[in-house]
This record gives structure tokens, sequence and C-alpha cells, in this order.
């Protein structure tokens, strides 16, 4: 029926430890949502911040959308998540007290249409395990060359 569309935030698995996930609704405008599902938008440099009781995405790249006329949205601009209060409430308190942050991880459109944001309630890494990561997808990359080779 409607194609997916799957944004990814790679830099967020590397940096961070991901604690817990939760999908979140998004406000948009509709030249917002188009945009999104052209798939061009941008999750990277984004993240999560609490004004009040409420969570909104900061810094979220959602390009202007082509055919749009003067009520085209800005590229930039704070958008606010949908969650219910209970979310909210563990999300707020987890904040404040652990000092853990909350990141954007995925971008997508659901089987409705409707655009989501997969945010992780995370932990940051040090680099020893930023190193270690990264030596592990050397060697899984390593065996599946062998692998390949050997079928």
């Amino acid at each position: 029926m409607l194609k997916t569309v799957n944004i990814l935030n790679k830099r967020a698995r590397f940096d961070y430890e991901i604690i817990e996930k939760y999908s979140a609704g998004i406000v948009l405008a509709g030249t917002e949502i188009k945009s999104i599902r052209l798939g061009k938008a941008n999750i990277t440099e984004s993240f999560c911040e609490f004004t009040g009781t409420e969570l909104f995405a900061i810094n979220t790249y959602i390009e202007e959308y082509t055919f749009g006329n003067q009520f085209n949205h800005k590229a930039r601009s704070e958008r606010k998540l949908l969650l219910k209060k209970k979310e909210l409430k563990t999300l707020a308190r987890a904040v404040q007290s652990k000092g853990l942050t909350v990141v954007p991880l995925k971008l997508y459109t659901n089987d409705k249409g409707l655009a989501k944001l997969e945010i992780g309630l995370c932990r940051g890494k040090k680099t020893y395990d930023k190193r270690e990561s990264l030596k592990e997808q050397d060697t899984k990359r390593d065996l599946d060359r062998i692998k390949k080779i050997h079928k």
C-alpha cells in the first residue's frame, strides 16, 4: 500500500548505550509529512529536550517541500513529540535523576502513513566502549567475507 520510510540515526547507536526504546508521534505541518514520505529528512544531529512537561525533538532536519508555496515549513524547528503521560513522567524522572539522555533513533512511517519517531533512553558510551564496538564490527565483517569466499 504505502512505501515505508526508515531514516536511521546510526551515530546514536555508536555514541550511546540504548537502555529503553519508545515510539512517539510527531506534530507536523502538511508539507513536513510530504517531505518525510519522500525521504528528505535527517536526524543525526537531533536530540530531545523537555520543556515543562512536554518533550520536543530539537534540530531535526526536514527538507522544505519542493512543491510547497509560501506556507512551507522551516527546515530546522522544534517538533513536539506525542507520548502517554506515564511515559513522559518516567522519561523526565530518568533524565533528571540518573543523568541519561533521550535521543532519536529512527524516523519512520507506520501502516497508516503517520510519521513516528523512535526515541531511546540512552547513556553515553566511553571511548573504550566505542573502540570495542568498532572491533566487533570489523571481526563480523571479516567473518562474513570468509564465509562468502568459502561458499
